[in-house]
């Protein structure tokens, strides 16, 4: 048998987790695994004896995993990562009974339209520069592919920059930037949503679609923001050019925007803390992914926080995404991990595999990413402990030692 040269070796994992389909547990635990990289993609993994007979490896770099665990990167199914500005003092005022509503009263905006304030009309190397810093952060802790909204400008020119940033990011880092068109997160003050949504359907997304910008169309289908029927109107519209929908539902009700996602088959719907548990079992029936975002809901205090384990009962697939944005400064998928079981009452394992695989299939992506299998990418990280586990037991300590990136070491805190 003529053994195959390899570039990258990850030998005596402690306990692999390949967050695979189809095994025996819902991680995929290989104990002492070996993982053979050629160039982009994962050549070979498992048990010593069964890699070292299919592999040449006397030339390549190999990395002793010994006492580490060893997993895909994490996949941040949703953020809003292209921002200007802080909303720190709002959120500080957040704190205390009253401290918002002064806040208000002393004449400060808050909320997304505080936020397009500080973003429509920034200088592009600004807000590069600051997402590019969430970016690395995000690397640090373990992220190889990023959804990334547009949102925070809400007129075609500004919201084609946003998205021109996502593009420019994604050519700069090693990560992979997948860009979601969200001009239907809100409407401008000076125009009724009516007339929005005909600039939005006549204007925004074909400009959008003409320049390649995006891979999806996202709105925000909740009480206060588009109706089920006007999320429809938008998403068919985009869907027609290309860009596959995916909705902001049920964040505060339970409008239809869920059963929407099920009718036109989209590739995720996110937040869902209103979802009735007959629409979660039809989500699950369906395949589509719910996108969970623990990190908002401790930001906010949310009044009705997902019902995580309602939805793991129901079969379910699930993804989690940082949703790092202003209302929710948040970079890290570990805390996301940690949230996600001591907030919502899920199985550390569930939550990894919500965070590797979950992620990749909420951006239609799981063909390439989101477990350690053959064939795939080489987006891996490796923690410097023997117990996943820790990950939600060490608080606020970042379990990453190196990060791999289709095949190539971009992370290195050893």
């Amino acid at each position: 048998m003529n053994k195959k040269k390899v570039d990258l070796v990850l030998s005596n994992c402690s306990k692999l987790l390949t967050c695979r389909d189809g095994s025996g547990d819902i991680v995929g635990v290989i104990e002492n695994g070996w993982v053979a990289i050629d160039d982009e993609e994962i050549a070979f993994i498992g048990q010593k004896e069964e890699v070292l007979e299919k592999i040449e490896y006397d030339e390549s770099n190999v990395i002793d995993c010994s006492g580490k665990v060893v997993l895909p990167g994490f996949v941040d199914a949703h953020t809003h990562l292209v921002f200007g500005g802080s909303r720190s003092k709002e959120y500080a005022a957040g704190m205390t009974k009253g401290g918002k509503e002064k806040f208000i009263k002393a004449g400060n905006k808050t909320g997304i339209n505080a936020t397009i304030d500080m973003t429509r009309d920034v200088d592009e190397e600004i807000l590069y520069h600051a997402a590019l810093t969430r970016l690395h952060q995000m690397m640090n802790t373990g992220t190889t592919t990023v959804e990334s909204k547009s949102g925070y400008g809400l007129t075609v020119d500004s919201e084609i920059k946003l998205l021109e940033i996502n593009k420019k990011l994604n050519r700069d880092l090693p990560v992979d930037i997948v860009s979601t068109f969200l001009g239907a997160h809100g409407w401008p003050d000076n125009m009724e949503k009516d007339e929005y949504i005909e600039v939005l359907i006549n204007e925004m997304i074909p400009a959008v679609a003409k320049r390649n910008l995006a891979e999806f169309c996202d709105i925000w289908c909740d009480d206060g923001h588009y109706t089920a029927e006007e999320s429809r109107l938008v998403l068919k519209c985009a869907e027609k050019l290309g860009m596959r929908p995916k909705i902001h539902t049920d964040a505060y009700s339970y409008i239809g925007g869920s059963d929407l996602g099920i009718d036109m088959n989209m590739v995720s719907v996110d937040h869902l803390n209103y979802t009735p548990k007959s629409v979660m079992k039809k989500l699950a029936e369906s395949k589509i992914p719910g996108v969970l975002l623990p990190a908002t809901d401790f930001a906010v205090k949310h009044p009705v926080p997902f019902d995580a384990e309602a939805m793991v009962e129901a079969g379910m697939t699930l993804a989690l995404g940082t949703n790092c944005c202003p209302g929710a400064w948040n970079t890290s998928m570990q805390l996301v991990i940690m949230l996600t079981c001591r907030e919502h009452g899920v199985d550390v394992e569930t939550a990894i595999k919500a965070a590797t695989l979950g992620g990749a299939k909420a951006l239609n992506l799981d063909s390439d990413r989101g477990s350690i299998e053959e064939g795939k990418l080489a987006d891996i990280q490796i923690w410097n402990t023997g117990d996943y586990e820790d990950v939600i037991y060490k608080l606020g300590i970042n379990q990453v030692e190196k990060v791999i990136k289709r095949g190539r070491i971009i992370v290195n805190n050893a």
